[in-house]
């Protein structure tokens, strides 16, 4: 018995929401102390704001992720940069701490070499004499280490200026991105915002479970139309899959909410458009 109820349960799930039916929905809607008609109507207009406001949009393009992704990559660079400018300074860090040793091991050498005249038996000299030696690698392994240390350095400065070239030119390339979609939304900020306005008055009068069923439909079709009319008369204005005559009755009358059994759409009377 129960196996049964759930599949009953089953087929009557709606798309737009997993979790009612559209039953529920429709009684919902229907029990709703705005008249029926009146709720058609609102949200017919809150479909129309919002269709105008997705023109606004579209007006705008890629800009809008064009700029974002400009923004991202000048953050990569300058974060790229900054890693390569801490490298060189520690690149000469290490040169600096080189040229130390360097003195160090010269003034070692120079010590060495001054006792060198004092020494009166012929192993102490050899043992002073391989101290100067090893003092004279060490210098050698030094001055190595700088010149290949400079050779990094000047690869790194290379590399630097590359990124900051490149920074340089997406700054610019952003700078323009953002001042084209400035243009673009200052032009259309008044009407954007009395849209925005009289959108919010329409779904402030709509339950918020019609609402969020609205919204739903929107979210998952890709034209965003979740309220539609008839098309030539006998058709879903979304997907246009034909309708029964019955419901075409039943749109007509403005006394039920109709959702097109193909699609999922909100289908009203063509007389609202």
């Amino acid at each position: 018995m129960a196996t049964t109820k759930k599949k009953i349960a089953a087929k009557v799930e709606a798309p737009i929401d997993q979790r009612e039916t559209f039953v529920s929905l429709q009684k919902s809607f229907a029990d709703s102390e705005m008249p029926v008609e009146e709720k058609l109507k609102t949200l017919y207009q809150l479909q129309a704001a919002d269709s105008e406001i997705d023109k606004i949009i579209q007006l705008r393009g890629e800009l809008p992720a064009e700029v974002t992704a400009l923004e991202e990559e000048i953050a990569d660079l300058k974060e790229r940069s900054a890693s390569l400018s801490a490298i060189i300074d520690q690149f000469n860090r290490n040169i600096a701490d080189a040229k130390l040793s360097i003195s160090e091991h010269e003034s070692n050498i120079e010590r060495y070499q001054s006792q060198l005249s004092n020494i009166t038996n012929s192993r102490e000299y050899g043992s002073l004499d391989k101290e100067i030696e090893n003092e004279k690698l060490l210098v050698d392994i030094a001055n190595k280490t700088i010149n290949d240390t400079r050779f990094e350095i000047a690869a790194k400065k290379d590399e630097l200026d590359q990124l900051k070239d490149r920074l340089s030119i997406r700054t610019e390339d952003l700078k323009a991105k953002k001042a084209e979609l400035e243009t673009i939304v200052e032009e259309t900020a008044k009407e954007e915002a009395a849209l925005r306005e009289r959108r919010e008055q329409c779904a402030a009068k709509i339950d918020a479970r019609t609402m969020s069923a609205y919204e739903r439909i929107r979210a998952s079709v890709h034209n965003h139309l979740a309220v539609v009319g008839l098309y030539n008369g006998d058709s879903c204005g979304g997907c246009f899959n034909t309708i029964t005559p019955q419901r075409r009755v039943e749109i007509a009358s403005n006394r039920k909410l109709i959702i097109c059994e193909h699609c999922g759409r909100i289908v009203i009377n063509p007389d609202f458009e």
